[in-house]
């Protein structure tokens, strides 16, 4: 057997999502047949100190307290970003400009502005490029795409997405980089998940009224005094789509007992579809053909019938974990850098998703409906 070529990945952030990259190679390294041997070469974080410890605990061979040493690096082929949103882009550019892959975490960033300069400087470079919306990569939202296409539910009429989870539910939590414009709030931080998975599964969004509310206007900051929250707490949206459906979304980070209700319900004309990350090796199915009686929503179960599922068991029910979402996002991404398939989800899907954020933001203000460019 041929030698598999090396590919060196160079992570910025260690922290949560730095470490959910991580497992996601480890973990596609050993279940799927990548067409790299990845090497963990580098990890930068705030300090040397930090990047030490953490390079020593995820496995990679240095540590740096400078990103850039990552990024100029000439033995570094990929540049993962998890560092805080308002850094994407500074990073990311300065990445596309060494000739280096990107691979980094949504929002791509805080404006729809930025996210299409960064995107433009991938496409004129040649870079392929991944943001991270692993929830896509769930076996079951494939499931739900295939059974709208399919014609299943037939003409699809209505849709409702909702992101909620309670990590800044607490008023007396500090104030954090997502707190601050540069960061988004929670329709950006978590509803672009929301908007993602709608507009995978219905395409595009062509209008939308939205509302955005500051429920904690002000948090402490760490060192006694206290400072303004500017951004949403919670953010919504009517939406029409262009296929003719309307819907809604909501991102909510202060929902109390969430801990990852990124949910969607989708109406048709033959059936219905409701699907719950909470539970997402599940989709729940209501056809209209069932006899009267007998009508009633069936649970499809997560199996080898749904692929890559069997690559990780050969068996339903025994469940796949967030982990292994990141891990097929990874595997899909080093497909796309060989020219094996198209880029899953890459910096152009990026500023779609920030452009509709925006297009949210914007009609809040203005209290009325606005029309979204499909660009």
């Amino acid at each position: 057997m041929a030698k598999k070529p090396r590919l060196r990945l160079g992570l910025i952030g260690s922290g949560f999502m730095g470490k959910t990259h991580t497992f996601g190679f480890a973990v596609a390294a050993r279940v799927f047949d990548l067409p790299y041997e990845v090497e963990m070469r580098t990890l930068a974080d705030i300090s040397k100190p930090q990047a030490e410890a953490a390079a020593a605990a995820l496995g990679f061979g240095q540590a740096t307290g400078d990103w850039r040493t990552v990024v100029i690096d000439p033995n570094i082929d990929v540049v993962d970003i998890t560092a805080p949103n308002a850094l994407h882009k500074e990073m990311a550019l300065a990445a596309i400009a060494a000739g280096k892959h990107v691979y980094c975490e949504k929002p791509l960033a805080p404006l729809a502005s930025e996210a299409r300069e960064m995107a433009e400087a991938a496409e004129s470079a040649g870079i392929k490029t991944q943001v991270g919306f692993n929830y896509l990569c769930n076996p079951m939202i494939a499931c739900a795409r295939d059974m709208i296409a399919g014609g299943e539910l037939g003409v699809i009429r209505s849709y409702r997405g909702v992101h909620a989870e309670d990590y800044m539910a607490d008023a007396s939590s500090p104030f954090t980089f997502r707190h601050d414009p540069a960061g988004g709030g929670a329709l950006a931080d978590i509803g672009s998940h929301a908007l993602a998975t709608a507009e995978f599964l219905l395409g595009p969004i062509s209008r939308v009224i939205g509302d955005c509310v500051t429920a904690v206007s002000e948090r402490p900051d760490g060192k006694g005094a206290r400072r303004v929250v500017k951004v949403d707490d919670i953010g919504g949206a009517f939406l029409r789509f262009e296929n003719g459906a309307s819907g809604s979304v909501e991102a909510n980070w202060i929902a109390t007992g969430r801990k990852m209700q990124h949910d969607f319900e989708i109406y048709g004309t033959k059936g219905a579809l409701v699907f719950s990350q909470e539970r997402f090796n599940e989709l729940h199915f209501y056809s209209t053909a069932d006899a009267a009686g007998r009508a009633g929503f069936r649970r499809i179960e997560a199996g080898p019938h749904q692929p890559p599922y069997d690559r990780f068991c050969v068996a339903p029910g025994h469940q796949l974990g967030f982990n292994d979402l990141k891990a097929i996002e990874v595997a899909g991404y080093l497909d796309a850098i060989t020219g094996k398939r198209s880029e899953p989800f890459n910096f152009r899907a990026g500023l779609r998703v920030q452009t509709l954020v925006e297009a949210i933001q914007k009609s809040s203000q203005a209290a009325r409906w606005l029309d979204v460019k499909n660009e």
